[in-house]
C-alpha cells in the first residue's frame, strides 16, 4: 500500500516536472553548459599535451647538444591529465615546468594564468562549477514550492482527504524532484564523455572508476539541495517567501561560507609570501656565494705565491700536475656552498608549507560548513587537482634532483674533465682557449623524471571524508524535512 502511494507521488512530481518550463530550461542550459565546457576542456588539454610534448622533445634535443658533462641541466615539465576537463582545480594556478641542475633549487614556473592573465579574470567552466553553481540553484527552483506550492493551489488538502502518511508523501515530493533533476545532469554529461571518444582522449580503467565516483559525489551535493528546498518549503507557508530563503541560503552556502573560511584562515594564521620567501633564500645565496669567492681567491693567492721565485717551465709543470686537485678542491667547495644554500631552502620551504598546511586545515574546516566547499574539495582530490599538488611535484622534482646531480657528478669523475673553458697564457704563444671535448654526451643511462601520481585508493581516502559530510547533511535534510512536514498545517 505505501509503496503503491509514494509511486503514485512519485510518477506525478515527474510528469509534472517533464512538461514544465523549468525542465526545458535546466535541461538546455546543463546540456549547453556541460558540452561546451567539455570541449573547451579538451581542447585546453590537447593543447597542453601538445605543449609538453614538444617542450619535452626541444629540452632533449639540447641536452643531446651538450659537450660537457659539468655544465648538463635538464628541464622537468607537469604532464597534463585528462582528468582536468572535468576538475581543474589548481592545474592551471601552479607552475608547469622547473629547470633541475647543481645550482638552482627546484621551483615551477609559468603556469598557465601567469602566461594568460585572461584566463584568470574568465577561469575554465568545468564539471565542478556547473554541479555546485547550476544544478545547485536548479535543485531549489525544483523543490522551493513543492510544499506551499501544492498549499497555495489548493491541491495539498485535497491530496490528504485521503489515508496518506506524510512522511511518504514528503519523500515522494522529494524522489520525483531528484529523478526530474537527473536527466539535465545525466544525459549531458553522458553527451560529453562521448566526446572524449570523437577527439581521441584515452581514460585508462582507474579514469572511469574516479569520474564515476565524481558523479556519486555530484548526486549527492543535489540531493543536498533538493532536500534543502523541501525542508523551507515545509517550514514557510508562501512560495514566495521560501524562494526568497532559498536564493539567501543559496548565496551564504555556495558563495560566502567557502570564501569566508579561507579569508578567516589566512587572518588567523599568518603565511610569507612567494616574495617575501624568495627574498629570503636570494639573500642567503648572495651572502654565502659571497664568502665562497672571497675563499676562493684567497686560496688561488696562496696557490700563486707558492710558485713565486719558480722559473716558467716549473710553474708550468707544477700547474699541470696540481690541476685536478685544486679543480676538485675547488669543485668540493662549489658544492658544500650548494649544500648549505639547498638545505636552507629546504628548512625555508618546509616552514612555508607547515604553515599553509596549518593554514589550510583551519581554511577547509570552515569552509566545509558549506557543502559545495566539501564537494569541491573531494573532485580536486578526486582529479589529482588538489591542494598538495603543487607539493607533490616539487617533492618528486628535489629527489630526482638529487638523483641526477649523483648521475652527473659520476660522469664527471669519469670522464676526468669537469668541463669548464680553459685559458691559459704563455710569453711566446700567447692566450690559449680550450673547450675540452668536441663530441656529444651519451644520456642512455641518465634517470628520468616520473610524475608524481595519487593512487585511486589514496585519493579516494581524501575526498571519503567531503563525501561523507554531503551524503550526511543529505540525510540531515531529509529527517529535518521530514520532521516539519509533520507537523504543518496543510489547510
Amino acid at each position: 500500500m505505501i509503496t503503491n502511494m509514494i509511486g503514485v507521488i512519485i510518477r506525478k512530481e515527474l510528469r509534472a516536472a517533464l512538461v514544465s518550463p523549468k525542465f526545458v530550461a535546466s535541461f538546455g542550459v546543463c546540456a549547453l553548459l556541460m558540452l561546451l565546457s567539455t570541449f573547451v576542456g579538451i581542447r585546453e588539454f590537447q593543447a597542453s599535451r601538445e605543449q609538453y610534448e614538444a617542450a619535452q622533445r626541444l629540452n632533449e634535443q639540447e641536452m643531446r647538444e651538450q659537450t660537457a658533462w659539468g655544465r648538463l641541466g635538464t628541464r622537468v615539465f607537469r604532464a597534463p591529465d585528462p582528468l582536468q576537463i572535468f576538475a581543474s582545480g589548481l592545474q592551471n594556478d601552479i607552475g608547469r615546468w622547473s629547470s633541475v641542475d647543481a645550482f638552482n633549487p627546484v621551483k615551477l614556473k609559468n603556469s598557465v594564468y601567469s602566461d594568460d592573465p585572461v584566463f584568470a579574470v574568465f577561469r575554465f567552466i568545468d564539471l565542478a562549477f556547473i554541479v555546485q553553481i547550476v544544478l545547485t540553484l536548479m535543485a531549489l527552483v525544483y523543490t522551493y514550492d513543492a510544499v506551499n506550492g501544492e498549499r497555495e493551489s489548493g491541491t495539498l488538502q485535497l491530496t490528504f482527504a485521503n489515508p496518506v502518511p506524510r512522511h511518504v508523501y514528503i519523500l515522494g515530493k522529494a524522489v520525483g524532484a531528484w529523478l526530474a533533476l537527473i536527466v539535465p545532469l545525466f544525459v549531458p554529461l553522458l553527451m560529453s564523455l562521448g566526446l572524449l571518444s570523437v577527439f581521441d582522449i584515452l581514460l585508462s580503467a582507474e579514469h572511469w572508476l574516479r569520474i564515476a565516483i565524481m558523479m556519486g559525489a555530484s548526486l549527492a551535493l543535489v540531493s543536498v539541495f533538493i532536500m534543502s528546498g523541501v525542508l523551507v518549503s515545509a517550514l514557510t507557508s508562501r512560495s514566495s517567501v521560501s524562494f526568497l530563503v532559498c536564493l539567501v541560503g543559496w548565496v551564504v552556502t555556495a558563495l560566502l561560507i567557502p570564501r569566508a573560511g579561507m579569508m578567516t584562515a589566512g587572518y588567523l594564521v599568518a603565511v610569507p609570501t612567494a616574495a617575501e620567501t624568495d627574498s629570503r633564500l636570494d639573500g642567503f645565496s648572495k651572502e654565502r656565494w659571497n664568502v665562497h669567492m672571497k675563499e676562493l681567491g684567497e686560496r688561488w693567492r696562496a696557490r700563486n705565491e707558492q710558485l713565486t721565485g719558480k722559473t716558467e717551465e716549473e710553474r708550468r709543470a707544477e700547474r699541470e700536475a696540481k690541476e685536478w686537485d685544486w679543480m676538485e678542491e675547488d669543485d668540493r667547495s662549489r658544492k658544500q656552498v650548494q649544500r648549505d644554500i639547498d638545505e636552507y631552502a629546504t628548512r625555508l620551504r618546509e616552514d612555508v608549507r607547515n604553515r599553509k598546511l596549518e593554514q589550510e586545515r583551519l581554511g577547509f574546516t570552515l569552509a566545509r560548513f558549506s557543502p559545495v566547499a566539501a564537494f569541491q574539495l573531494a573532485l580536486m582530490n578526486l582529479a589529482g587537482t588538489d591542494m598538495g599538488m603543487k607539493a607533490r611535484f616539487e617533492d618528486a622534482l628535489t629527489e630526482y634532483r638529487k638523483t641526477f646531480n649523483t648521475y652527473r657528478d659520476a660522469k664527471v669523475k669519469e670522464s676526468g674533465t669537469f668541463g669548464g673553458i680553459r685559458i691559459s697564457f704563455d710569453s711566446q704563444r700567447g692566450m690559449k682557449i680550450e673547450q675540452g671535448r668536441e663530441e656529444t654526451l651519451d644520456l642512455a643511462e641518465m634517470p628520468r623524471f616520473s610524475d608524481p601520481r595519487v593512487p585511486l585508493r589514496d585519493a579516494f581516502s581524501a575526498a571519503l571524508v567531503d563525501i561523507g559530510l554531503l551524503v550526511g547533511a543529505a540525510l540531515l535534510a531529509c529527517a529535518a524535512a521530514v520532521a516539519a512536514f509533520l507537523r504543518y498545517d496543510v489547510r
